[in-house]
């Protein structure tokens, strides 16, 4: 078989990876972007106990490596107990993403709101909008903008930080690459698989410029 055609029928297999690593990222990256915005509301409040748990939590994702926290949540968590045990390797490397994720968007979605002109809360306060309105109505709709490019590139790295679930065997793109280089002896297989990884980040780098340029348009 010659190498063309090796890397053709490699093409199928590698595809059904590349499924798991872009649901796992969308997913993680969704969910890591709702838990920030508390963790972010969180790291502003007055209140001294929010604003340190929410800090606590921040500095302890950030401070940690990704891959450290997914052999805990994966290996880690049924040692302390059974009842902690996560037989779905999707769903632990779920959690272990989004979990990390949030810590690093909180901090994204912080600076964008604390970008906002301060008077755009006095002016809400003096129309009689609550703190609660005022997030929700005037100041985060306006950090929208400011969010867009900051998460496509949080997006891409989690994109490719996803490589990293090989290690609980679950088959995303890297995980199917070694596999099939292992069986057929040979490293040709990680010139598609590479190709794979830089379609992907391509067609989504697409999407948040064009995401980045709409809303630059109405805000």
């Amino acid at each position: 078989m010659s190498p063309i055609q090796k890397i053709i029928s490699w093409i199928p297999p590698l595809l059904s990876g590349a499924r798991v690593t872009i649901a796992l990222t969308i997913l993680s990256v969704s969910a890591g972007l709702v838990l920030s915005l508390f963790l972010a509301l969180g790291k502003m409040s007055k209140n001294a106990i929010t604003n340190k748990l929410c800090s606590a939590y921040v500095f302890f994702f950030r401070g940690t490596p990704l891959l450290m926290q997914l052999y805990f949540i994966y290996y880690g968590l049924p040692e302390i107990t059974p009842y902690l045990t996560i037989n779905n390797r999707f769903i632990a490397a779920f959690i272990a993403f989004a979990l990390n994720s949030a810590a690093y968007c909180a901090e994204i979605i912080r600076a964008a709101i604390q970008s906002i002109d301060k008077g755009q809360f006095e002016a809400s306060r003096a129309l009689g909008l609550s703190y609660a309105q005022t997030m929700r109505l005037v100041i985060i709709p306006q950090s929208i903008r400011r969010l867009i490019p900051p998460v496509g590139n949080e997006f891409i790295m989690i994109l490719k930080d996803a490589s990293l679930v090989s290690i609980i065997a679950l088959t995303d793109i890297t995980k199917v690459t070694r596999s099939i280089s292992s069986s057929s002896a040979t490293a040709l297989v990680y010139i598609p698989a590479m190709i794979l990884y830089l379609i992907i980040t391509a067609v989504f780098s697409f999407v948040f410029h064009k995401m980045e340029k709409k809303y630059s348009v109405y805000i």
